[in-house]
C-alpha cells in the first residue's frame, strides 16, 4: 500500500498571508488519552506510513534490550537524535564508537553536512565536506554498531534488514506499536525503515513515555535536536514531553502519563507539522503558552512576518 492508496486525508493546516489563505496541507493526526483511548482522529490513522526519524527512540529501545550498554544517558539521547551536527553532537558520537573500539570509518550512514547552518559553514570554511559523522543520523548508526560489538555480530553488514540488529529492532517496533510491520524500505540514512500506522506510532510513544530512553531525551533535548530546533524547544517548554520529529512531515510525542500524539503531513511539508502537533497537544491539555515554539511558524513578506501557518483539526 502507498500513501496514494488512501481515500484522501483532510486539511490539517493552512498557510495564511495577510489574512488570505494561500495554501493548505492535508494530513492525518491521532491523539490518545492516558488510558490509550483515541480522543482525536483525523484522516487515515490506521493506514501504513513511514515514520522516518520519529522511530529513532523505538530503535534505541531495541538496542538497549539487545545488549547495548551506553556509558551515560547522553549517548542514549544521541542515539534518538536527528542531530544538527554541532560539536556537542559529534563528540558524543565519537564517544559511542570509541567505547567499543571503533572509529568514524565504521559508520555507513549517508554522508552529509550538518543540519545547523553555522556548523555547516564552519565545516566548509575549514575545508571539510559531507561525511557520515556530521550527518544527522550518526548517533543511531553508532549505537547500532555498538550493539553489534556487544553481541559479537558482524559490523560490515549491520544495515542489512536480515542482520540480527535490524531483526531486534523490527521485533521491538512491532511490540511497542502493537501491530505488524507492513512494509520495509531504505531510510535516507541507509538503515532499514519499517512501515507502521500513526495509531501504532502513538501507542509506542505512550509506552515509551516512562522509559529510560524518554528520560534521557528529556534530560538532553539539545542532543536530540540542536540549536534553534523546535523539537528541542518543545521538550524544554512542555513539562515532561518526549518528542521526535521525522522527515516528510512526521512528528510523535507523549506526556509522562501516556497521553500521546502522532501525525503525518501528506505532502511532507515540515512547516505544517509543528503547528499541527501544538494543536493536538493542546487538545490533550498542554497549555498554549508552552506550545508556542511549535505553533509560531511565521509567513514572511519582505523579511517581515505577514501571516502564519495555522492548524485546522476537525476530528472525524
Amino acid at each position: 500500500m502507498t500513501a496514494a492508496d488512501s481515500t484522501g486525508d483532510p486539511v490539517v493546516a493552512e498557510v495564511v498571508r495577510n489574512e488570505f489563505v494561500e495554501s493548505r496541507h492535508h494530513g492525518r493526526v491521532v491523539a490518545l488519552d492516558a488510558n490509550g483511548e483515541t480522543v482525536l482522529s483525523v484522516g487515515a490513522v490506521s493506514d501504513p506510513m513511514f515514520p522516518r526519524s520519529s522511530v529513532k527512540p523505538l530503535q534505541a529501545t531495541a538496542l538497549l534490550a539487545a545488549g547495548w550498554r551506553p556509558a551515560d544517558a547522553e549517548q542514549v539521547a544521541l542515539a534518538c537524535a536527528s542531530h544538527s551536527g554541532e560539536q556537542m553532537h559529534v563528540d558524543v558520537v565519537r564517544r559511542i564508537l570509541a567505547s567499543v573500539g571503533l572509529d568514524v570509518a565504521a559508520l555507513q550512514n549517508t554522508p552529509d553536512l550538518p543540519l545547523d547552518a553555522d556548523a555547516a559553514r564552519a565545516r566548509l570554511r575549514t575545508g571539510g565536506d559531507k561525511d557520515s559523522l556530521h550527518q544527522n543520523c550518526s548517533g543511531k548508526h553508532a549505537a547500532m554498531l555498538a550493539t553489534c560489538v556487544a553481541n559479537g555480530w558482524p559490523i560490515d553488514s549491520y544495515r542489512d534488514p536480515e542482520h540480527p540488529v535490524q531483526l531486534a529492532i523490527r521485533g521491538t517496533v512491532e511490540q511497542l506499536c502493537g501491530e505488524r510491520i507492513r512494509a520495509t524500505a531504505v531510510d535516507g540514512c541507509g538503515a532499514p525503515l519499517f512501515a507502521i500506522s500513526l495509531l501504532g506510532l502513538a501507542r509506542a510513544f505512550a509506552r515509551l513515555a516512562v522509559s529510560p530512553v524518554a528520560d534521557a531525551m528529556r534530560a538532553r533535548p539539545d542532543l536530540v535536536g540542536g540549536t534553534g530546533r523546535d523539537v528541542t524547544a518543545a521538550m524544554r517548554d512542555i513539562a515532561g514531553l518526549v518528542a521526535k520529529d521525522g522527515a516528510e512531515g512526521v512528528y510523535a510525542a507523549a506526556l509522562p502519563d501516556g497521553r500521546a500524539v502522532a501525525l503525518k503531513v501528506e505532502d511532507g511539508a515540515g512547516r505544517a507539522r509543528g503547528p499541527v502537533l501544538a494543536a493536538a497537544l493542546e487538545r490533550l491539555g498542554a497549555p498554549p503558552h508552552a506550545t508556542a515554539s511549535l505553533r509560531e511558524v511565521p509567513v514572511l513578506g519582505h523579511g517581515e512576518p505577514v501571516g502564519c501557518v495555522r492548524a485546522v483539526l476537525r476530528s472525524g
